[in-house]
């Protein structure tokens, strides 16, 4: 049989009954659809994954003294510079910055509720020190009342702003009239109240007050980290500047904690995703390769007399062999190319629905037909194998 004759009656094979062909090439259908969409979403949701990691993590870095694993007793303590947040500020790419330090922990708090003297309250809370742009380096917004400002802080002025939490427990909401509260025998005057933090959820638990004031009333040595809100992008860049921008002439005393870049971030979710729905993928490309070998295999059982007729003309095995691998190639290819159509038309219709951006590879669309040809061709390997083992004789034989 020429190369012609071998597709023409592969092609009359496989079109002489259309709904089989149609079944047949369902499952590979299902399994490339089930393929091209599931790697199209995740590449597309791996993208969403990390354009949003990009608008929030990505723009923070902290940046504290290097814990020192040695044991001399001659080395300085590393520390942080009380002007840390000017020297921040200065550095391009830095939107906001701020120092934060523990004063201390489990103080005793005590208020007098303006509307109600018999009312006091009293409360084991941290008071934490911080510059005056930390708050909004942390993203935080202002409940009631304002910030304290570098005045505040130069002056060491007895003024502090409570976490949203606190003040709930303190029973305070509003500061029009000043409110006071106690730390220990420390009179501060309550200036505002702050929420919605992004890091340090244990501010909305604290008594907030500026660096000198903690450094006069506490005894505070210093600042014990710097948070910076970056630009963009910035953060790497932010995170190599600040040491030598903090610690000029020992910038190797301090670490600064950025985050990790956007692009490993979205290439080890999209590897989570295609490893989770590789597999579903693979189990829909087996059941349809199952079911092309099943069909294949049945057809080689009907055709037994077709089968005798052409060994008696002068078919080699290897004709009839190369017939029904061309078969179940074609039924797989067209499988192939239906599914990979549908699997791209439903990875667009998804990320039109969810307004993102579709991600395509093009490669996958190219291969994802030849994937299903290779699963016509290997399903249809054994049905070969019992075609061409079929005897002239004995085919002949059954047919009468």
């Amino acid at each position: 049989m020429t190369r012609r004759d071998l597709l023409d009656e592969a092609l009359a094979g496989i079109t002489a009954r259309p709904a089989r062909l149609a079944l047949t090439a369902l499952g590979t259908v299902l399994g490339v659809a089930a393929l091209v969409a599931t790697l199209g979403l995740a590449q597309t949701a791996a993208a969403q994954v990390a354009g949003r990691f990009d608008a929030v993590a990505a723009t923070h870095v902290v940046v504290e003294p290097r814990t020192t694993g040695g044991s001399g007793t001659d080395a300085a303590p590393a520390s942080l510079p009380w002007d840390a947040e000017p020297r921040l500020d200065r550095l391009n790419g830095v939107v906001a910055s701020g120092t934060y330090a523990l004063a201390t922990d489990g103080a005793a708090v005590t208020t007098v509720p303006v509307a109600d003297p018999s009312g006091a309250s009293r409360l084991d809370l941290a008071v934490a020190a911080a510059s005056p742009g930390l708050i909004d380096a942390l993203r935080g917004r202002v409940v009631t009342g304002r910030l304290f400002d570098a005045g505040h802080d130069q002056r060491a002025d007895p003024v502090a702003l409570l976490g949203e939490r606190a003040a709930d427990r303190l029973h305070l909401n509003r500061v029009t009239g000043q409110p006071t509260v106690f730390v220990g025998d420390i009179e501060l005057t309550v200036i505002g109240i702050v929420g919605g933090v992004s890091h340090h959820l244990d501010l909305l638990d604290a008594v907030i007050v500026p660096n000198h004031t903690a450094e006069r009333l506490f005894g505070l040595p210093g600042p014990a980290e710097v948070q910076i809100r970056t630009s963009l992008g910035a953060a790497q860049l932010v995170g190599r500047q600040a040491p030598i921008a903090l610690a000029p002439n020992e910038p190797e005393t301090l670490q600064a904690r950025v985050p990790p870049s956007a692009a490993g971030v979205q290439a080890r979710v999209e590897a989570d995703v295609n490893a989770l729905f590789l597999v579903l993928g693979g189990v829909a490309l087996l059941v349809g390769a199952l079911g092309i070998a099943n069909v294949t295999l049945l057809s080689v059982l009907e055709r037994v007399a077709e089968i005798g007729l052409r060994r008696a003309v002068g078919a080699t095995r290897g004709d009839v062999a190369a017939q029904f691998l061309v078969e179940s190639s074609a039924v797989g290819l067209l499988g192939g190319l239906v599914g990979t159509a549908a699997g791209l038309v439903l990875t667009v219709a998804v990320s039109a629905a969810r307004d993102w951006t579709p991600v395509l590879d093009l490669r996958l669309a190219a291969g994802a037909p030849l994937l299903g040809a290779v699963i016509g061709l290997a399903a249809g390997t054994y049905p070969a194998w019992r075609a061409s083992a079929v005897h002239p004789i004995d085919a002949l034989r059954r047919a009468g």
